[in-house]
């Protein structure tokens, strides 16, 4: 039995992205979606937010709620720090959904490109990622959505996004971590996913006991926002095998 459901956002966004899933489920079970430092209005980590710093501020949320184990969902760098909290607080872990997300590390290329996006954001502010955030929704995704995705792009703080970026860059391979996951486990990608491939987050699923793998045709990275009534679908299906079991 699970006491809640933990929501941790994507990047470069804040808690505004699980606004359709905390409308669906707020009612039915205790939602806690927090902006990670930084984020939002929430206070600064420091120059770099590593994944371990954005769990420790995570499981702060569940425990603040006066709750005593939540199930973590996180999508794209919410499934990093996810992965971090099963490290670090998994007292608080009743089970997992891992959504446009993957287990690996950064490449050397990678962890350069996220430092080279910190510096220039730095220098110039957040102007450029917003017109040009990259592939965060499918090819097919309404101009009205892409314009939303952007207007929260633009409330975060270009220090905010830096650090989170350097943090992303530094993050540990959590794939020795996913055969020793003893909780229920989701796993969602969405077929469209121009920016984690889905077979790399179909991965996880294989790798995690027990797991169950779920694809959205048609979604990109931000799945569920581009298709939040199948998102949400999976997730009360999920929460009620859970409660039931």
């Amino acid at each position: 039995m699970t006491d809640g459901l933990l929501l941790i956002h994507a990047f470069p966004l804040d808690a505004w992205m699980w606004g359709p899933q905390v409308e669906a489920l707020g009612s039915d079970v205790r939602v806690v979606a927090p902006s990670l430092p930084g984020f939002g209005d929430t206070p600064s980590a420091g120059p770099v937010l590593s994944m371990e710093a954005a769990a420790a501020a995570a499981a702060g949320a569940v425990v603040d709620e006066g709750l005593d184990r939540v199930v973590v969902c996180g999508l794209s760098m919410g499934g990093y720090v996810a992965l971090a909290m099963w490290r670090r607080h998994r007292e608080l872990v009743a089970g997992f959904v891992f959504a446009d997300t993957r287990a690996t590390a950064d490449d050397d290329a990678g962890k350069q490109r996220r430092r080279d996006l910190a510096e220039r954001l730095r220098a110039e502010g957040t102007g450029f990622l917003v017109e040009s955030p990259g592939p965060l929704l499918s090819e097919s995704a309404p101009a009205e959505l892409w314009d939303q995705v952007k207007e929260d792009i633009a409330r975060q703080s270009a220090d905010a996004i830096a650090a989170a970026s350097l943090g992303m860059a530094d993050r540990r391979d959590s794939t020795p971590d996913l055969s020793g996951i003893s909780v229920p486990t989701l796993v969602i990608a969405g077929s469209a996913d121009a920016l984690i491939p889905p077979e790399a987050t179909a991965s996880m699923a294989d790798q995690i006991p027990g797991a169950r793998l779920e694809v959205i045709e048609g979604a990109g990275h931000l799945s569920n926002l581009e298709a939040p009534d199948e998102f949400n679908r999976l997730l009360k299906g999920y929460l009620g095998r859970l409660s039931s079991s």
